[in-house]
């Protein structure tokens, strides 16, 4: 009876303390900067779903020696427990080895499944495409350490996961500017394709906000691409009657949402654009922008196209 007691005690302990949570999140990283303390990386494994408590990776990782935990990116590819976790923090043993992906400003989920589809093996692009789509302009562009093998949704979920961080940044401007979040998001992914550093952004975002406000189409022709599902393209006559709600000659205001993955700088200058008495722009040959007041001073500026 004593012994069934402490059994059932031990069970109930490990239970609580040590076990995986049933939540563990298989396929996902953790980074562990260098100088991190423990009790920061254990905080780090609790908020991802890896341990339901602090404490008792905190005293493991303690009796393993005096180094601490070591930096690295951790893959955390089955369930383990707590001591497993602490054993491998303590000894730097990160896992399997990690691909490291970049996404550029102003990509599409279309583009990232092709870098997806480049880096991993047996990367399935059509279930990336079908759930991603959805969080087209919230999926943030970066560099990511991804698992091989790991699951499409998992790495939709980390892209979800960098935006929503990196948002926090600009939640307070969005919220004091009058603008959703929805049209800053889709006028910085705009401001990606149409201008290159962050102060040209600011200015053609200033444009277009103006645009919209007197009632102007915005034509811009960066959305024909998106509308093409291809990287760049230069609308003909023809494609400016294109029936989309994306075709911003035919349809007023911003587009009904994002086309693509905006940047920091492109979300700053949709937060932040610079008045000016122009109403046109476009970029020459060379990269440089050129303003316009008028339309027939616009026309004359496309002589820097040549």
């Amino acid at each position: 009876m004593v012994a069934a007691s402490v059994l059932f005690a031990c069970t109930l302990m490990y239970a609580l303390l040590l076990a995986p949570p049933s939540g563990f999140p298989q396929g996902t990283v953790v980074h562990v900067e260098t100088g991190a303390s423990i009790s920061g990386t254990a905080r780090q494994l609790v908020e991802v779903g890896a341990l339901n408590y602090e404490w008792p990776f905190v005293f493991a990782v303690s009796l393993m020696g005096e180094r601490g935990v070591q930096a690295g990116s951790y893959a955390l590819e089955a369930r383990e427990n707590a001591l497993i976790l602490a054993y491998r923090a303590s000894q730097g043993q990160v896992g399997q080895n990690l691909v490291r992906v970049t996404i550029p400003e102003g990509t599409t989920v279309s583009d990232m499944a092709t870098i997806l589809t480049q880096a991993l093996a047996n990367f399935n692009a059509q279930a990336f495409l079908s759930e991603a789509r959805q969080y087209e302009g919230y999926l943030f562009p970066d560099t990511y350490f991804l698992l091989p093998g790991m699951p499409e949704h998992a790495i939709i979920e980390r892209m979800r996961a960098n935006y929503v961080e990196k948002y926090q940044t600009f939640k307070d401007a969005v919220e004091a500017s009058g603008r959703t979040e929805h049209e800053i998001i889709t006028m910085a992914s705009l401001l990606e394709k149409e201008a290159r550093q962050r102060e040209t952004m600011q200015e053609v975002s200033g444009i277009l906000w103006k645009r919209i406000a007197v009632g102007m189409p915005l034509q811009v022709d960066a959305v024909f691409g998106y509308i093409k599902d291809v990287p760049t393209f230069n609308p003909s006559f023809a494609d400016l009657e294109i029936d989309s709600p994306y075709n911003t000659y035919k349809n007023r205001g911003l587009p009904p949402g994002p086309i693509g993955n905006p940047g920091f700088d492109a979300i700053y200058a949709a937060l932040n654009p610079i008045e000016s008495p122009y109403l046109y722009y476009l970029t020459g040959k060379d990269g440089t922008m050129h303003y316009a007041r008028t339309f027939e001073q616009h026309v004359a500026n496309r002589r820097f196209l040549r």
